[in-house]
């Protein structure tokens, strides 16, 4: 999707409309799926459709709270009837002519969305797909841009690679909890659960999000996109980590490299991207 966001401009301030059909989405990927959106603007509205009273979305319940989406019940009217399709195309046609939005965002692999995409389209409104690989043709090839989510890193992914990304001795500084981690000299800090900054999954996965969104072809981002882009994804305070500003926090973790720029600014690189340039501008 890098090069439709390059061609429409993203800002920032492009209202996006994120409508998920929770029983044909993996909850692993929503962390990845806020990342890339925030390339193209931000999710101010976030909807999950499902009868959640229903075993198979459990999984999503935590995550609905971590990322503000709002889920959306849809009792099932019938056997083998799936009403929450219908549930979610009426919210959104609602959305289309009360809200002004600049794009929606479908994330379901079932093709009787296609019309619902052409109908959002030929209002004039980029439409972005997130799906698996069983996605049919149609719902595909109507969509604006199309990324099959096991192209995309999960949650689960992001903390097992937090630690064997970078094989060498953390400091000490960075390896205790932040709140033990500070000089006294600096306001005390937050404890994140007794553990370490690299080892807190939504925190890596939504840093990491951010630093690959913002980043350019030689795989550096200036860090102050990379902070915007990772308050696109979630209402995230360095403060709240024992940081005192997003520069502080991307080092707190030591899972990023962190270069300073002669005018003022810093570029930061996820250690994992091996194909980065050794560098920023080499």
């Amino acid at each position: 999707m890098t090069e439709v966001a390059e061609a429409v401009g993203a800002t920032p301030d492009r209202r996006i409309a994120l409508l998920i059909d929770a029983d044909n989405v993996s909850h692993a990927k929503i962390g990845a799926m806020l990342a890339e959106l925030s390339k193209y603007g931000t999710a101010n509205i976030r909807r999950a459709y499902g009868n959640w009273a229903s075993d198979g979305l459990r999984g999503w319940k935590g995550k609905l709270h971590d990322f503000a989406i709002r889920p959306i019940q849809q009792f099932d009217y019938s056997q083998g009837k799936n009403a929450t399709d219908i549930a979610l195309v009426i919210d959104a046609m609602e959305l289309l002519y009360t809200q002004k939005l600049d794009a929606f965002c479908l994330a379901s692999s079932d093709a009787d969305f296609t019309p619902l995409v052409m109908q959002l389209r030929a209002n004039g409104h980029e439409v972005y797909g997130f799906g698996e690989r069983k996605t049919p043709a149609p719902f595909v090839n109507a969509c604006t841009a199309f990324l099959y989510l096991d192209s995309l890193g999960g949650e689960g992914e992001a903390a097992v690679s937090a630690v064997a990304a970078d094989p060498a001795p953390v400091p000490a500084a960075r390896a205790k909890p932040a709140a033990k981690a500070r000089p006294a000299a600096k306001a005390p800090a937050v404890p994140v659960a007794d553990k370490s900054l690299a080892m807190d999954t939504k925190l890596v996965t939504i840093l990491r999000g951010a630093v690959e969104a913002s980043a350019r072809d030689d795989g550096w981002a200036l860090l102050s996109a990379a902070g915007s882009a990772a308050k696109r994804q979630a209402p995230i305070d360095p403060r709240n980590y024992g940081a005192k500003n997003f520069p502080a926090l991307f080092a707190a973790t030591g899972l990023f490299e962190i270069v300073p720029a002669g005018n003022g600014q810093s570029y930061v690189a996820d250690k994992r991207n091996k194909d980065r340039a050794r560098s920023p501008g080499d």
